[in-house]
């Protein structure tokens, strides 16, 4: 946790925002496996986080927008839960921590929300991601959990994640140091790398090692594969062999959740062929443009784009692409056949900042026109880039060989692209490339500072497979 005067000001600025009505704020409770005593690692809630800090599971903050009173609710240790759990805090000294004085048991919550509903006051709250969390709204609200998107405070998510978007100084410490879990993963990886291991044997390894570092663990399941052109490959059980590539998209969570995101490819046997090596540097001069050009106020469509003239324009040295570089995006050839994803997305306490509010989580069309004059990361296409907003730089080059098939059928990119030639690709995997950027008063600063991980050719010839 940051100090208390963190989230005593923010819930401050909150209030500012909202103006009127009560704001709720359910954290998140424990998950069950497989029955209720035996759970996943708990994760809390990242808006929960950010206004309280608190990282327990089942409680929840109510703020009045009106006077700025805070109550935070949940129930103190029974004698039974301490047989099983140990000595806790108890609500009023967690509840001190995060700058609060007014805590109520859990149960209050319902009297709560029901005198508020029945008085018309609004009730703010955001999309829920959580089934668990849906029926506590539901039945809070007295709403089916089938029509909680409907109520949705619109104010509220975007003043969440306009707040969340610019990062503080503690929270860009922070991710300077969860950047070091990511140098620890991505390194280990590339020593560890030999033809006949298996892919879990990485995962298992590189899955650890946030916990060892001291972080609460993965920020997203570890993928790490051959199969690079499949772009979240998660399955793990692929034996390494010589000359294929290896695909290395991992993360880990400092114990305060802020979080990395670091990819690297690199052959299994440590040395690129010359193929391979073309179209690395392709993408590696796409990811190194990023950090150039990139300055406040520009909106990230912009940045997307330079990145996919620089992929379009190496691919038209291979002869992949037979038309100029402007014509080729244009076209869509880049993004309907190369690289099928975003440069980038916002970082912060998830590793997709603020996505449970935004496009990827629900239709997001009735909120084009707030979210365009709000400009934060929960909606890419207008997005735009403010000092303080930390990202993603991650362009990629694929070869996607039920993709090749089907635009080269449906007649798609016809004049525009040597489908013979690429038929000879089919077999190549895929390379991304990611580091995590910060956007400051004048450009750009990679997040970790001047220490980087390991990424030209040169670089990983001299690192995968060495111990």
């Amino acid at each position: 946790m940051f100090n208390s005067d963190v989230y005593v000001r923010r819930r401050k600025e909150l209030c500012r925002r909202m103006g009127k009505g009560l704001i709720l704020l359910p954290g998140n409770s424990e998950s069950p496996m497989s029955y209720e005593a035996n759970a996943f690692d708990f994760r809390q809630d990242s808006t929960f986080l950010y206004y309280f800090g608190l990282d327990v599971p089942s409680l929840a903050g109510v703020i009045d927008a009106e006077s700025g009173e805070t109550t935070l609710y949940g129930n103190d240790t029974t004698l039974d839960d301490l047989i099983w759990t140990g000595p806790t805090p108890s609500m009023q000294e967690r509840a001190a921590t995060s700058g609060v004085t007014d805590t109520k048991p859990l149960p209050h919550l319902d009297t709560r929300i029901a005198e508020a509903v029945k008085a018309g006051r609004k009730v703010h709250y955001l999309p829920p991601y959580r089934g668990e969390t849906s029926l506590l709204l539901s039945r809070l609200l007295g709403t089916p959990a089938t029509a909680l998107f409907e109520g949705i405070s619109t104010d509220l998510l975007f003043a969440v994640a306009e707040m969340r978007e610019k990062k503080e100084a503690c929270e860009l410490e922070e991710m300077d140091l969860a950047f070091f879990i990511g140098y620890a993963m991505q390194t280990v990886a590339m020593k560890m790398c030999r033809a006949g291991m298996s892919e879990n044997e990485l995962i298992g390894t590189l899955d650890g090692i946030p916990k060892i570092s001291g972080g609460w663990g993965v920020a997203f399941p570890s993928i790490i594969t051959q199969h690079g052109e499949t772009l979240h490959h998660l399955q793990g059980r692929d034996i390494l062999e010589d000359g294929r590539l290896l695909l290395v998209d991992v993360g880990g969570e400092r114990a305060s959740h802020y979080c990395s995101d670091h990819t690297r490819t690199y052959p299994v046997n440590g040395r690129f062929t010359q193929r391979q090596k073309e179209i690395y540097n392709i993408v590696l001069e796409a990811h190194d443009r990023v950090p150039q050009i990139l300055r406040p106020g520009m909106l990230y469509t912009e940045l997307h784009r330079s990145a996919e003239l620089v992929l379009a324009e190496g691919l038209r040295g291979t002869g992949l692409v037979k038309c100029s570089a402007e014509d080729a995006v244009e076209a869509g050839v880049i993004s309907g056949l190369f690289m099928p994803h975003g440069l980038s997305h916002g970082m912060g306490l998830d590793v997709h900042d603020c996505q449970a509010l935004g496009e990827r989580s629900f239709d997001f069309s009735p909120f084009a026109e707030r979210a365009a004059a709000s400009g934060t990361c929960i909606h890419r296409k207008t997005w735009r880039l403010n000092e303080g907003t930390v990202m993603s730089d991650e362009p990629g080059i694929y070869f996607i060989p039920a993709l090749i098939d089907k635009c080269r059928a449906e007649g798609r990119f016809k004049g525009l692209v040597d489908y013979d030639l690429l038929e000879t690709y089919k077999d190549f995997g895929g390379i991304r490339i990611e580091d995590d950027i910060v956007v400051t008063s004048d450009g750009c600063r990679i997040v970790g500072g001047e220490r980087h991980i390991p990424v030209t050719v040169e670089e990983l010839e001299a690192v995968v497979g060495q111990d």
